[in-house]
């Protein structure tokens, strides 16, 4: 398949202007393939060439203005239109087109639970083509109008209203201008709960077997929305620019959600099924406004070319969370990007595979796919924050509105958006852009303090090359409460520093970036290290102690601090945490990277035994029942260490940890896969299980037991499943992945480190981007931290060519590896 260049779409958008798009799209026809057929209406600028993407199983027809066109011209995905002339035209082609079972076009999903079958379309970037023909560059908007014909049992959701005509035949209504990616169909007997709010019909809908998780949380899903729907209402100028709002959990879902204006769809993971932590639901509340965002910086005014795709991300990841503090019961939000979103973005901007959040050189779709990443979410989220601060918040708003206003229905460029911020204001937001958007890598502030007695100032020393307005904050050890820490003074510094900052008495603990509005790394003096080592947990704010363990964690990774002494700080001071995500962000850490890499073979054991000890720990804090979120985050994650069987056996033939929490299906699940690591259970207690939980969720548990099963069998079945035969669907491909490679079994599994390479290259390139990047990232021999298999990998970069989906996450995977071994021998 050819891939789209700027060039080309460029070229192709100086041609064109494309007016309409009437669809047909018969879902009946079987299990394999559906029918499409399109008419395109366009206009051409002046005489010339140019091409409609379309991938067909079978392509049945093309008449170009009542002409027919061969369909052998078809080359790969694209069917080229010659001799155009100036004026206007009318394009249509009529195919069959192929159901995906890689989240990839139009998906398909059986549920096992009541074999009802659900189809839904994920179209980004360049997947339209799966559906039907299309013209398909952002910048190339339509108005486009759908008829569904489905089973007559189904209801049919589209981007704006649909009407059911009879005989299973749908019809939606035309959409203002859109981009052709953002077209959404899903089809199939969904459970619906539905509203209106504000005159707008609002809608929930996910499968049957999830009605009843569904209904429970209704009412939370319905105000969270309304409460971040009434809140852009006060910040934007520009009302909601679609006919209705409905929101469908999907199965099977590649992302956490699309943005498709008037239908956004979400992995139907966000329909809880069992016990979750307030922080989860505060994800899943982020989620929804990040996508309401969207609604506006996206679909209203969508990038030009995918270049500026972190105007998207960026400004939905800032907007959601800030949304979420102002208007809904999540008020502390910016915790959990600290410890975790945030994360995610200075571990991407540490890579080979770095870019700018502005890049400059996307010069086509496979490259531009890349590029959804922490540093598009995380990074421009966080660029953007800093921003606020720097420009202030009514100038900021002030410049959206603009931008709003100047190219509603269009496209535009991060000039565009620039601009209209520089229109608010005096600051010179060109160069801050040019700092802030243009550049790569991870700032490093470092504190110096000078002085003696009640004397002392404030040096920062500054590695990197942009501006940072930051907060200093000076905490004092409580003498009325031993190992507390109170705050006496927060300073503003910008950075570069003018001249050293007068701060009175030494305090306990300076700590950079107190409140976290800028991107940087920070660094400790050597007296407020050894505060954060005995008094952390002291600090009276969870933003200010999320600052502090990012601190520690970027400085296990750069080699800095050993991975003991954090699993020491750790088991010092998060038995008396009491933020949800903190918790949970320290521990998955801890538990994950930390454990199963940068500690050395010797030293795992006794990191396990921390970290059991650790959860223990919370698990005993917890007896009180006051905590169930604490309580939970503590007994996933001791299930997730054990080192011997027979506690956490003990629960499952249980059903129940003592004190609670009762053993629900995905903690069921957890405990029989670490049982399977362990070798302490069987394929006949993996099938029972299965009995007991037939659901998707339990096909992806049963099979990721099985891939963990520590039997040269179950290894053999497992890899034959993920890379012989492609018969699994994304999330059955992940499921056995993850079970796949375990630390404890790393003599077993020692042959297949070398086949990994091959293996996962031609899987990639026969099936596509979605199992490329699920292959990279899941089915990585990530425990093996040795210098064979960086060799390895290295040769394969190098000698196998590989898809740029899998390309990608191996450098990342690779660079990463090579980071696990610097740490060891540091």
């Amino acid at each position: 398949m050819s891939v789209l260049t700027r060039d080309e779409a460029q070229s192709r958008a100086k041609l064109l202007d494309v007016h309409r798009y009437t669809i047909e799209l018969d879902l009946t026809t079987g299990d394999e393939t559906f029918e499409s057929s399109t008419v395109i209406r366009f206009a051409a600028r002046a005489n010339g060439d140019t091409f409609v993407e379309v991938r067909p199983a079978a392509l049945h027809s093309v008449t170009l203005d009542g002409e027919p066109l061969d369909p052998e011209t078809l080359d790969g995905n694209r069917l080229p239109l010659k001799n155009l002339t100036a004026g206007d035209h009318e394009l249509r082609v009529r195919a069959s087109m192929r159901y995906s079972r890689t989240g990839e076009g139009m998906h398909r999903f059986t549920d096992p639970t009541d074999g009802e079958t659900y189809l839904y379309t994920q179209l980004f970037m360049e997947d339209v083509q799966r559906v039907f023909a299309a013209f398909d560059q952002p910048d190339l908007k339509s108005v486009f109008e759908l008829t569904v014909t489905a089973p007559e049992a189904w209801t049919v959701l589209a981007n704006s209203i649909t009407e059911h005509l009879g005989e299973g035949r749908w019809q939606a209504a035309p959409t203002p201008l859109i981009s052709t990616y953002l077209v959404a169909v899903a089809a199939g007997p969904w459970h619906s709960v539905r509203t209106e709010h504000q005159g707008l019909p609002f809608g929930l809908h996910c499968r049957r077997s999830l009605a009843p998780h569904l209904d429970a949380d209704a009412d939370e899903l319905l105000e969270i929305t309304q409460q971040c729907y009434d809140r852009y209402h006060e910040k934007f100028e520009e009302p909601y620019p679609f006919d209705s709002y409905d929101q469908a959990f999907v199965p099977e879902f590649n992302a956490g959600a699309m943005e498709n204006p008037g239908l956004v769809t979400f992995r139907d993971e966000f329909v809880y099924r069992s016990a979750v932590t307030d922080t989860e639901r505060q994800t899943r509340a982020m989620v929804i406004a990040h996508e309401m965002a969207h609604m506006w910086f996206g679909d209203l005014v969508t990038l030009q070319w995918w270049d500026d795709i972190w105007l998207n991300e960026s400004f939905a990841e800032y907007m959601g969370y800030q949304t979420l503090t102002e208007a809904t019961r999540f008020t502390d939000t910016w915790t959990d990007f600290g410890v975790v979103r945030k994360a995610w973005g200075y571990d991407a901007d540490q890579r080979p595979s770095t870019h700018p959040v502005a890049p400059e050189n996307v010069d086509d779709t496979a490259s531009a796919l890349l590029n959804f990443d922490g540093i598009s979410y995380a990074k421009g989220a966080s660029a953007l924050r800093q921003l606020v601060t720097w420009l202030g918040e009514k100038d900021f708003l002030a410049g959206i509105n603009t931008h709003f206003a100047r190219h509603r229905f269009a496209n535009a460029t991060l000039a565009d958006f620039i601009d209209s911020l520089a229109a608010h204001t005096d600051r010179d937001v060109h160069a801050w852009a040019d700092a802030w958007l243009r550049t790569t890598g991870v700032d490093t502030l470092t504190p110096t303090l000078n002085g003696s007695n009640g004397d002392h100032t404030l040096t920062i020393t500054h590695h990197g090359s942009r501006p940072h307005r930051v907060a200093a904050g000076l905490y004092d050890l409580d003498l009325a409460d031993e190992g507390s820490l109170t705050l006496r003074q927060r300073l503003e510094v910008d950075i570069p520093q003018s001249a050293p900052q007068p701060i009175g008495k030494r305090p306990a603990l300076v700590l950079l970036n107190d409140g976290d509005l800028t991107y940087a790394k920070v660094r400790f003096d050597p007296a407020s290290f050894e505060t954060v080592r005995t008094s952390l947990s002291g600090l009276p704010d969870p933003l200010t102690r999320a600052v502090v363990w990012n601190a520690l964690r970027d400085a296990v990774r750069d080699g800095d601090l050993a991975p003991t002494a954090y699993l020491d700080t750790a088991r010092a001071h998060l038995p008396r945490e009491t933020d949800l995500a903190l918790v949970q962000g320290v521990l998955a850490y801890a538990c994950g990277p930390l454990a199963d890499r940068y500690v050395t073979p010797e030293q795992r054991p006794a990191a396990v035994a921390t970290l059991s000890a650790l959860c223990r720990d919370l698990i005993r804090r917890t007896e009180d029942g006051d905590h169930p979120g604490l309580r939970l985050i503590a007994v996933r994650h001791f299930i997730d260490v054990a080192a011997h069987p027979d506690t956490i056996a003990a629960w499952l033939a249980d059903g129940t940890v003592p004190g609670g929490p009762e053993l629900d299906p995905d903690l069921r699940w957890r405990v029989l896969a670490r049982l399977a690591v362990l070798g302490a259970t069987d394929e006949r207690a993996i099938a029972a299980e299965l009995d007991r939980d037939p659901s998707a969720t339990g096909q992806e548990g049963a099979a990721r037991c099985r891939a963990a099963l520590p039997d040269a069998d179950a290894k053999r079945t497992a890899w034959a499943a993920m890379f012989d035969d492609d018969n699994l669907s994304n999330y059955l491909f992940t499921a056995t992945a993850q079970g796949f490679w375990q630390p404890e079994q790393t003599d077993l599994v020692a042959d297949y480190v070398p086949r990994f390479y091959q293996d996962a290259v031609a899987v990639a390139a026969r099936r596509g981007p979605a199992i490329a990047e699920a292959s990279g990232r899941w089915a990585f021999p990530a425990h093996a931290v040795d210098p064979d298999t960086l060799r390895l990998g290295e040769a394969c970069l190098t000698d196998a060519d590989p898809i740029p989906a899998l390309r990608r996450k191996l450098v990342d995977q690779l660079d990463d590896l090579a980071r696990a071994l610097r740490v060891r021998e540091a």
